[in-house]
């Protein structure tokens, strides 16, 4: 069983995991930065270990980002720039579920499997997200589709309903003299 002091350690590195896995390319990722920031180490010495250790990192597991795709996350959360003073000299990498399960047999510090163990639970529930909100997506696409085809029976039935209210039309004149 987990002590209260362990629990309110890694209920931070929880929550922003959470916050910092993206979209790209269609896939769930984490920047080297951030996870260098996760794991308390510098994002020069994760990008060391994984370049020591590449054959653990094919492309599915870790790529580099596109100088666009890039610029693109840069406005969303404030990468540093690549120009001037300071800043990333090299275009950023990331890193699928599957690649920061590699780098916690690469980093191999106890803060590393600790914190690897909440990315991953992270992963799940993001997943878990994805999955409700696609369940969702089609629950609603089948009533509206349900509801336009009774919506066309209910026009139908009610025309028929309000003929049968309404009173009729008054009857015409007869031809012909009256009295």
């Amino acid at each position: 069983m987990k002590s209260k002091a362990v629990k309110k350690a890694n209920a931070p590195a929880a929550a922003l995991a959470e916050r910092r896995i993206f979209l790209v390319r269609e896939q769930a990722v984490m920047l080297d930065s951030h996870l260098a920031e996760l794991y308390g180490v510098e994002t020069f010495n994760l990008n060391k270990a994984v370049r020591r250790n590449k054959e653990r990192f094919p492309e599915d597991f870790m790529f580099q980002l596109t100088k666009e795709e890039a610029e693109s996350l840069r406005f969303q959360f404030g990468i540093s720039k690549a120009e001037g003073r300071g800043g990333r000299r090299y275009l950023p990498h990331v890193f699928t579920e599957q690649g920061v399960a590699m780098l916690s047999g690469v980093l191999r510090s106890g803060k590393a499997v600790r914190v690897n163990i909440e990315i991953m639970r992270a992963f799940v529930r993001m997943k878990r997200a994805l999955i409700a909100d696609r369940e969702l997506a089609r629950r609603m696409e089948m009533v509206e589709k349900t509801t336009t085809l009774h919506g066309e029976r209910i026009t139908v039935l009610s025309g028929i309903v309000r003929g049968m209210i309404e009173p009729p039309e008054k009857p015409k004149r007869k031809i012909g003299f009256t009295k």
